[in-house]
Parts: structure tokens; C-alpha cells; sequence
């Protein structure tokens, strides 16, 4: 090859350099295929062919991720996949932000740990801030990181009570048409807080505190006139939520408590004519001290490779397009 360089990075050890390999050299494999360049191994060497900018690139994600696998943490194929993306705005050494231990640990044991530097953006707000506004399209995370926090600050005796809201607005369904009683009809657009807690703890201690009252989950037009003390309250799909739910919401919040708002406004399914109060929130509070408001992006989504596919189609058609922007950022 002609105009060629070649680079080497150093694995340091045979284990390092195995667990970057990935298995069967999937790891290697995939960033060849996506940065256009050649990898071979020498010895406890990474040995990188190809046109200079393609190397220097790839040169980049092989040494974040021996670094990665020096911290002893996972270097999966959605690891190098999104250590691949961040190399392509200079900023594969990010993915060392990751390293750090779980934010919370499930029932069953396993760790959960931010996969993206979005995500830890995120839950550090989370732990820093008084309220915090998550948007950011569909698989970036936003609603379970917010219940594992929420599971992990009642474990911890942080708060007494766990909340989660969703405003009761239809996704082209009507409501009207599902039989039972109003909470009946909301708790299947509840379902993916339901999952989400009893994956953090288990089915039966879940129902014992749902008994108790300590988890409650309800609509959000449930929340007008309470003063929410002690609690970690999250409000998802907040963009159907309106100005005047939003802010009733907002104020509802007591001494020792948390809020999360959560969604995403490109998915917003509020009549014509009605304004998200996730939109407006963002706008006039970003400001505010204790208040913070992160942006979560396709680079973001934790799903499969294919959902991160699909909110850039649609943002590229202009039907995905983030109505956030240069409004609040």
C-alpha cells in the first residue's frame, strides 16, 4: 500500500491483550471494518496499517482500550463499537470516564455500571443536583438509571419513598376505549417502570413495598395538591407533560427530596395545539442552581446497534428532530 503508516500500541500483557482482541477478534475485527485499517498482532504489540489519519484513529480506541482493560472493566463489542464513535470527534480516551465502579446493584447481583459518557454526565447530576431533566431519544437509559438511583438512595436510607409518574396521554390509542378504571388503563404505560424496579429488586420484595406504600406509582395527575417530603420522585415521558402539569409537578417538591424528569421530544404525542412543558422546563430553568438539565444523543443509546440507526434516520428526515435545540443548550 502506498501512503501508508504504520503504528504500534502496546498491550502490555497477554491478558489485556485477549480481552481487547475479543473473541474470536471481534473487537479488532469490527474496528478494522469500521476505521478502514489493517491490525495484526506482534507479540503483546498491536500492529496498525493504514492511510495516516485511519491509523492515528484506530491507534486511539487501542490504547483507550487497553487502558479500559487495564481498570479491569469489560471491553464488550458495545464498548469498542461506541469507543469507535467517540474516535471520530478526538475523543476515544473518554471512554476511561466508564471505568468507575456500579452506580447500583440488582437483586440477582449484577453490577450497573454507565456505558456511555452521556450516561455518566447523567448520574452524576443525579447525585449532585435537587432536580434533574434527562432528554434524549429512545435506549439511551434515561428512565432505568433513574429507578436504579432512585432503588440505590432507599436502600441507603437517602429517602423514604420511591415515586414514579407518567402524565396519562395516549401514543395514538385511546384510553377511553381499554376497559377498568383509570389507574387500570395507565399501568401498561407504566409497565417500563414496573420492570425496571423489580429487576433492582426482585419481584417479591417489590409487591411487599408496593403493599407498604413505599413505592407508589400513579399518574401524574395523582401528584396536584401533595407535597412530596423524602422522596425520590421520577416523572417519565415528561413530554407530554404541559406547562401547567409540569409546573405543578416541580412544585410539589418537599425537604429531603429528588426529582428526575425524563424524555425524549422528539416522541411528543400532546393534541394539536398544546405546548410540552418538558420544552418549556428546560428552557427557563436551565439556569437555576440545583437544577440541571442533560442531553443525552443517538451516541447514547445502550439498545441494539440498529435503535441508534434509527433515531438518526429519522433525524435526517427531519421527523426526529430534536425540537430542544438551540433553545436551551
Amino acid at each position: 500500500m502506498s501512503n501508508t503508516t504504520v503504528k504500534k500500541v502496546n498491550a502490555e500483557n497477554m491478558d489485556r491483550l485477549q480481552r481487547v482482541l475479543g473473541t474470536f477478534d471481534e473487537n479488532v475485527n469490527l474496528i478494522m471494518h469500521e476505521l478502514d485499517v489493517i491490525i495484526r498482532v506482534d507479540g503483546l504489540q498491536f500492529v496498525v496499517t493504514g492511510f495516516s489519519d485511519k491509523v492515528d484513529r484506530a491507534l486511539s480506541v487501542l490504547e483507550s482500550l487497553v487502558a479500559l482493560a487495564k481498570t479491569g472493566d469489560a471491553v464488550d463489542r458495545g464498548r469498542v463499537r461506541y469507543c469507535i464513535e467517540l474516535s471520530r470527534e478526538d475523543k476515544a480516551k473518554d471512554i476511561i470516564k466508564l471505568s468507575s465502579g456500579a452506580i447500583a446493584i440488582t437483586y440477582r447481583g449484577k453490577p450497573v455500571k454507565c456505558k456511555t459518557v452521556g450516561q455518566r454526565k447523567y448520574v452524576d447530576c443525579i447525585n449532585k443536583d435537587g432536580i434533574i431533566f434527562g432528554i434524549g431519544p429512545a435506549g439511551t437509559g434515561k428512565t432505568y438509571l433513574a429507578v436504579c438511583l432512585a432503588v440505590q438512595s432507599f436502600k441507603q436510607k437517602q429517602v423514604d419513598k420511591i415515586i414514579l409518574t407518567r402524565p396519562a396521554v395516549e401514543a395514538g390509542e385511546k384510553l377511553g376505549f381499554l376497559p377498568g378504571d383509570l389507574q387500570t388503563k395507565v399501568d401498561p404505560y407504566l409497565r417500563p417502570l414496573y420492570d425496571a424496579l423489580q429487576e433492582m429488586l426482585g419481584l417479591e420484595t417489590y409487591a411487599k413495598l408496593m403493599e407498604r406504600g413505599v413505592i407508589e406509582i400513579a399518574p401524574l395527575a395523582y401528584m396536584r395538591g401533595r407535597t412530596l417530603s423524602n422522596a425520590f420522585i421520577i416523572l417519565d415521558e415528561a413530554q407530554n407533560a404541559t406547562k401547567e402539569q409540569m409546573k405543578m409537578f416541580l412544585t410539589r417538591l418537599g425537604d429531603g427530596s429528588k426529582m428526575v424528569v425524563t424524555g425524549d421530544a422528539t416522541q411528543i404525542d400532546l393534541p394539536d395545539g398544546k405546548h410540552s412543558g418538558l420544552e418549556h422546563a428546560a428552557r427557563v430553568l436551565k439556569d437555576v442552581d440545583g437544577i440541571s438539565v442533560v442531553y443525552l444523543t443517538d451516541k447514547d443509546v445502550v439498545r441494539n446497534p440498529l435503535v441508534m440507526s434509527i433515531v438518526r434516520a429519522y433525524e435526517a428526515d427531519g421527523t426526529g428532530r430534536n425540537r430542544l435545540e438551540n433553545k436551551t443548550e
